[in-house]
């Protein structure tokens, strides 16, 4: 029972953090509405329209030395004098959620907050509560059995094509490895290169598949004991102005088989 009951708190405690990356890297909009602005700042955007979890939404990020009580003040007010059904919640000393529905457009508004090195950080959101893009399947990622948590995000307006899949999978570190290359293979991808680095005491491992004008980059980190967070990349761009993925994945593939011969000649000269 105790052990049953560690483990539940050991799954909450990774799929918390994993929740709360998802939400600093994203929340949406559609059209030609704004995003929230906080004044005297610089709002820069994170990418261009964004679809995550099948909705539509634009994000931005700022950052302030005003306190943050008075940053949620700001958007507070002003959406609850504009007549907006608005909720705050959060401790307001370390973090903070402003968000406000727009009922007639159909959006919602909202700006997350919190502390960094002194300052408030700001991440401003635009959601589209009545848009729907078209629903596809995501190519070349996976998603396992085992998996806890799952969140997909995609470009809306991206030439090339790019999507992207976080995802929270029972399993230690080798297992989930071996399974996302498993089904990686039985789609078709061929690996092309793979390395495992420590950070922070733990390993990380980064893997890279191709077949023809596609590429996938997948990497994989345990965040807990039998716990493994999988965030995946595909990638099809064989614009003109891109480099085609053919050539990247052979250049790619060329580069690694370099390391690995150096790698092997300097511990034969270590010898």
């Amino acid at each position: 029972m105790t052990s049953r009951t560690t483990r539940s708190a050991a799954c909450s405690s990774a799929l918390g953090g994993l929740l709360l990356l998802v939400l600093l890297a994203a929340t949406p909009a559609a059209a030609e509405q704004e995003l929230p602005v906080y004044p005297g700042t610089l709002h820069t955007r994170i990418g261009s329209d964004l679809v995550i979890g099948g909705e539509y939404y634009r994000l931005a990020y700022f950052t302030t030395t005003d306190p943050m009580k008075k940053v949620a003040a700001y958007f507070a007010q002003k959406w609850r004098d504009e007549g907006y059904p608005t909720v705050v919640e959060g401790d307001l000393e370390e973090e903070a959620v402003v968000s406000a529905l727009f009922t007639r457009e159909g959006l919602q508004r909202g700006v997350v907050l919190r502390m960094h090195q002194g300052k408030t950080v700001g991440f401003t959101a635009l959601r589209d509560l009545w848009t729907r893009p078209p629903k596809a399947a995501p190519k070349g990622l996976v998603k396992l059995e085992g998996t806890v948590y799952s969140q997909d995000l995609a470009t809306r307006d991206d030439p090339g094509g790019s999507q992207n899949r976080t995802s929270l999978v029972a399993g230690d570190l080798s297992d989930v490895q071996q399974r996302v290359s498993g089904e990686l293979t039985r789609q078709g991808f061929e690996p092309v290169r793979h390395t495992a680095t420590k950070l922070g005491g733990t390993t990380q491992v980064t893997m890279e598949h191709a077949r023809k004008g596609e590429q996938v980059m997948t990497t994989l980190s345990q965040v807990d004991e039998g716990m493994t967070a999988v965030v995946q990349t595909w990638v099809g761009s064989d614009r003109i102005d891109a480099v085609p993925n053919d050539d990247a994945v052979r250049k790619s593939r060329e580069a690694w088989e370099q390391e690995q011969k150096a790698k092997a000649k300097a511990e034969g000269k270590g010898r």
